[in-house]
């Protein structure tokens, strides 16, 4: 009894973030912005202050198809991250030392030829 308790509150917490659909945060912002307290609306909707106070900063002063596009923006961005990770990074990274060592070399070559 108690593996299936903690296996449906695992499913629980992993489905706690799609909870809510972007009309729904948005409703619940708006309950707010017209004078309902929030402590009250939290507990009538499940959700924490904490929550709340993060939904109104990412989502305040959007509308639900702004939601939508920013969804879909950081849904690109993820998939964008995922695909070229820190590739370019690491590449400036590792040719860094043999840009410095073929410098030398130039440079050790020139005075050499000044030399003559």
């Amino acid at each position: 009894m108690n593996e299936n308790f903690l296996s449906v509150r695992i499913e629980e917490i992993l489905m706690k973030s799609d909870r809510f659909t972007d009309a729904q945060i948005m409703g619940v912002i708006r309950q707010a912005e017209g004078g309902v307290p929030v402590p009250d609306l939290c507990r009538e909707h499940g959700i924490s202050n904490a929550t709340f106070y993060r939904w109104r900063a990412k989502y305040g002063g959007m509308d639900a198809s702004m939601i939508s596009q920013m969804k879909a923006l950081e849904e690109e961005n993820r998939r964008l991250k995922r695909m070229y990770g820190n590739g370019p990074f690491w590449a400036a990274l590792i040719m860094r030392p043999v840009c410095a060592v073929y410098s030398g070399v130039a440079n050790s070559m020139a005075i050499v030829r000044g030399a003559d």
